[in-house]
């Protein structure tokens, strides 16, 4: 079977209405959605097996889209494929965290410290509708929701500061930071600090003072390397 392809509107959030723009997505863009939300989410946790002709019966489609993501999720590290053997949701990779936490220090100390030159009132506003958000979600537990909310809050920093693309950049780079800090959240505090630390830095950001911007959120994203280090005790099969 051919995979169809289909149109998909998406809005643009921005100051003011825009056009919406429509992404064409293909069976295979939908398998590697929906798979790569479920890996991110430890939904399907390290280790897992995946059976093609599980997830083709499941789209009703035929196997090559079905293969076509897993390439790509093989290609993002996200899941194994062993040659007559199966494919499995890879370990988190502790060697590759370090790293991609400088790539992130790095590239967010530069939207926050340009947010903190150029953010308007509304701006401010927004970030503080977002943190409500997170304060709610933490006092009822909701780690899924917290989650979204708290990318929500770096991605809204990126826009501030006119820089939307390094937050495409990013995704890329810190998804298996991401899958290590799902299981963090449900740490008893884990969520208050971060809903604490993202008041420092929109405090910051409102102040227009780049300098503390940085430093708040350099100080906000090295929380995860000891966070990690106490993990691979607590999961170590879900670590290499």
């Amino acid at each position: 079977m051919q995979a169809a392809v289909v149109s998909n509107t998406n809005a643009i959030a921005s100051e003011g209405d825009r056009p919406a723009k429509l992404r064409r997505v293909t069976t295979a863009d939908a398998i590697f959605d929906r798979l790569y939300s479920d890996i991110l989410a430890l939904r399907m946790p390290p280790g897992m097996q995946l059976q093609e002709k599980r997830i083709a019966e499941e789209f009703k489609v035929s196997r090559t889209p079905v293969r076509e993501a897993l390439l790509r999720l093989s290609e993002g590290g996200l899941v194994d494929i062993y040659p007559q053997s199966g494919t499995v949701v890879s370990r988190v990779p502790v060697a590759a965290i370090p790293e991609a936490v400088v790539v992130r220090k790095s590239l967010e100390g530069t939207t926050v410290e340009r947010a903190a030159e150029v953010a308007t009132p509304a701006d401010i506003e927004r970030l503080d509708t977002l943190i409500s958000r997170q304060r709610s979600l933490a006092a009822l537990a909701d780690t899924s929701a917290f989650h979204e909310e708290d990318e929500a809050f770096h991605e809204a920093i990126a826009g501030i500061a006119g820089y939307p693309g390094i937050w495409g950049i990013l995704k890329t780079v810190k998804v298996q930071i991401d899958r290590a800090r799902r299981l963090t959240l449900p740490a008893l505090g884990r969520m208050d600090n971060v809903v604490y630390e993202h008041g420092l830095i929109r405090d910051a950001i409102a102040a227009h003072d780049a300098g503390a911007a940085r430093v708040a959120m350099t100080h906000h994203l090295s929380a995860v390397i000891p966070d990690v280090a106490e993990l691979r005790v607590r999961y170590p099969d879900y670590f290499c």
